[in-house]
Formats: structure tokens, sequence, C-alpha cells
């Protein structure tokens, strides 16, 4: 029985599309199609029911799973033994991260990174939504709360300082705000409710009730850009607002305006043999640790 046949097959059963198996395997959509069709042939019975919204396994499909992960199993413990090859890393790395550390600190350094392994490419899903490892939309996940469950590496990244922000030209035309109570009144920028990824973005809760919003959006860059117009006044991590010199801190002496989050990373178990996985999950660890003070300015 052909292996790549049976790997096609796992990658399906795990993502689901042919389209998600396909970016996977860096193949088309069709040779995925053909490859099933194959094994199914060599099987004697379908593997997948092909629904609206992608494939199921059949109670074949479920029988074979395991068989094959075994397989692929002792093929990665095999590869794992194995010297490393000359010529470095390759493949592909999916990282998917929360839109602003992502695009802010992460992107950079991982540009930088990719360039010194021609042959690793790297997919960064910098997003302001939940990446799924359970969907297999990524291959390392960096998150605002720790995975709850499954068979998962995960560590603790970095905690992250969040404050409250507002543009020079906002605040030369308002009264000073000295104390919780000036923010009455005010118009402030900030997350849609209803549309919250995480209930770790709940700042506004601890601090103030706002009496109108200027703008409410899923993005974070997005209110950074509006509050940056001098639409009005936001909380924002300090690694994106901390490097524009047009924004000042609100109530920069007040506790209640500065918050602490967290990133938490995670990757499933099964792959933290791999060379290229194990060096990219140390990068990311290793340049967290190199922006501290951007992360956490005093």
């Amino acid at each position: 029985m052909d292996w790549d046949n049976l790997r096609y097959f796992l990658e399906l059963a795990r993502s689901g599309t042919l389209q998600s198996a396909a970016r996977r395997l860096e193949v088309d959509h069709t040779t995925v199609a053909r490859r099933i069709q194959a094994l199914e042939k060599q099987v004697g019975s379908p593997l997948f029911s092909r629904e609206a919204n992608g494939h199921r396994l059949t109670e074949a499909g479920r029988r074979l799973q395991p068989q094959v992960e075994a397989m692929e199993g002792a093929f990665r413990a095999v590869e794992s033994a194995a010297p490393t090859s000359h010529e470095g890393l390759s493949g592909v790395v999916r990282i998917g991260a929360t839109e602003g550390f992502g695009t802010i600190v992460l992107a950079p350094q991982l540009a930088l990174f990719a360039g010194r392994h021609p042959r690793l490419l790297i997919d960064l899903l910098a997003m302001p939504r939940l990446v799924h490892l359970s969907r297999r939309e990524a291959d390392i996940v960096i998150s605002l709360e720790r995975p709850a469950r499954g068979p998962v590496l995960v560590t603790k990244l970095t905690d992250y300082t969040l404050r409250l922000y507002a543009s020079k030209k906002y605040l030369a035309k308002h009264q000073p705000i000295k104390a919780r109570e000036d923010l009455r009144g005010h118009t402030f920028i900030s997350y849609v409710d209803d549309l919250l990824f995480s209930k770790e973005l709940q700042y506004l809760d601890e601090l103030y009730k706002p009496d109108a919003f200027a703008l409410r959006s899923t993005s974070v860059l997005a209110q950074y850009e509006a509050t940056a117009a001098g639409a009005g006044i936001a909380v924002l991590p300090a690694f994106i607002a901390g490097r524009d010199k047009s924004l000042r801190r609100v109530l920069p002496d007040q506790p209640q305006a500065q918050f602490t989050r967290s990133f938490w990373m995670s990757m499933p178990a099964e792959t933290k043999h791999l060379a290229r996985m194990r060096a990219v999950w140390d990068f990311l660890r290793q340049t967290a640790e190199m922006q501290k003070d951007v992360l956490l300015p005093e």
C-alpha cells in the first residue's frame, strides 16, 4: 500500500476539507482527491463521506485512521533518530497568533528567521480571532488563554502590558484627565462586545463604562489607527501604542489604567519531535524573551 496515499488520507481526516489538506501538503486539492480515490480503490470501500462542509470519515475510515497514525508515529521516530540533514530545516510551519502581536512583534523576526533557512516556509496567521489547533488551522498557536484540553504541548510565552492611550490632538481638545471620574463624557474606541474571541479582551469592564464610542472594531490595529487619528481614548497594547510619539498615556499614575495579559503557545504533542517545529518553537520563545522591554515596559 502506497504510504503517500495513506499520508494524504491522514491529513484529510484531520483537516476535514480538501483545501486545508492540500495547503498543508503543499499540493493542489485535486491531487488530494486523486490520492484518496486511489486509496479507496485499494481498500475496497469509501473512507470518507462527502458533505457540504467537507469530508467526514466513514466507519471504514475510522477503523483505518489509528493504524495509519501508528505508521506515522513509527516513521517520525525513525526521522527523529536520523542525523540532521546538511541542507537544514525544510517544510512548512504555520503559526497562528493574535493580530497585533503577530503583525508588530513576530512578523519582522520570523521573516529574518525564514531568511536564514531558505527551505523553510513560515505561514503567519495574524488574525483578530482564535486560531484552532484542533481544526489543524495552524501548527503552532499563540493565544490569550491557555488551551484547556487535548494532547498538546503548552507553555506560557510571555506577559504583556496594555495601557490607556489618546492622541495629543484629542487630549488638547478636552479638559485634563486626572482621575477615573474625569473619563465621564469622553469618547472611547474598543472591541465589538458580541464578537470578542477571548474574555481577556474585556479591559474596559475593569476600568470605566464608556458614555459613547467613536468606533468599535474586531481589529486592534484598526483601534490603534482610530486612536492615532484623534477619535477617542482606547486601551491598547504598549508594544503597539508605545512606539507612536503622537500618543500619550491617559492616567499614567493610576494602576486601574494599566492591564497585564498573557500569551500562551501550544502545538500538537505528536509534532514536537520534528526539527522544524522544535526550531520555530524555540525561536518564538527567544523572540518573546528578547522583546520583554517592549512587551512589558516600565
